[in-house]
């Protein structure tokens, strides 16, 4: 398999096995990443305890994170940064090639990841009212409806606009030998009579 073009490239599409392979590769990259941020948080004298989920990368798109931070905190801050990032970057490759799996768009990230992940950031600075509730509602029905679509149904089983199915079986291997041109044709030699021609020589017809 190629893993560079599974787990960094957009394009094409993958069946629901590889989707789920790709959750134990960002879990150990994260593992990494987390040891990395701890090493970091004891040399500057930082607190330890480490965690990173869903909340805590929408964290890095709020404001008020941003308006808290210490100078203690900066290396860990941009270091967290930089591997949230590059593990979101695995994550929506391998996840937008299972959408093309299912003949849908990669634009369906939006309201299956990003759209649920906002309304958690942000939804405790939301008044307290039943008008919360039906955004509530939406952003969990769009978190099933995206696990659902991705991690469970199958893809198309022909070839869409995305590619070929991947689990469709690849064409025999053709063990023919290459075609040798001179084995196989001779010139007649030059007699009376009509000019020399090329012709396939016999038994190869």
């Amino acid at each position: 398999m190629d893993w560079t073009w599974y787990l960094f490239r957009f394009d094409g599409r993958i069946n629901r096995a590889k989707l789920w392979l790709a959750m134990p590769v960002i879990l150990g990259c994260l593992t990494v990443l987390g040891a990395v941020i701890v090493a970091i948080q004891s040399l500057f004298g930082g607190p330890t305890p480490f965690s990173l989920g869903t909340k805590d990368i929408f964290k890095l798109v709020d404001p008020d994170v941003y308006r808290t931070l210490k100078l203690a905190d900066l290396p860990r801050l941009l270091f967290k940064l930089f591997g949230v990032s590059l593990l979101m970057w695995v994550y929506f490759a391998t996840s937008i090639k299972r959408l093309h799996d299912r003949d849908k768009s990669g634009w369906w990230m939006v309201p299956f990841f990003a759209m649920p992940g906002l309304h958690n950031q942000f939804a405790d600075r939301l008044p307290d009212s039943y008008a919360d509730l039906p955004l509530a509602i939406a952003a969990a029905v769009l978190c099933l409806w995206g696990f659902i679509e991705m991690y469970c149904l199958k893809g198309s089983r022909k070839t869409n606009r995305f590619g070929p199915d991947p689990l469709a079986p690849k064409p025999p291997l053709d063990t023919r030998p290459p075609w040798d041109q001179q084995s196989e044709i001779e010139m007649v030699p030059h007699k009376a009579g009509p000019p020399p021609v090329w012709r396939v020589k016999p038994g190869y017809e």
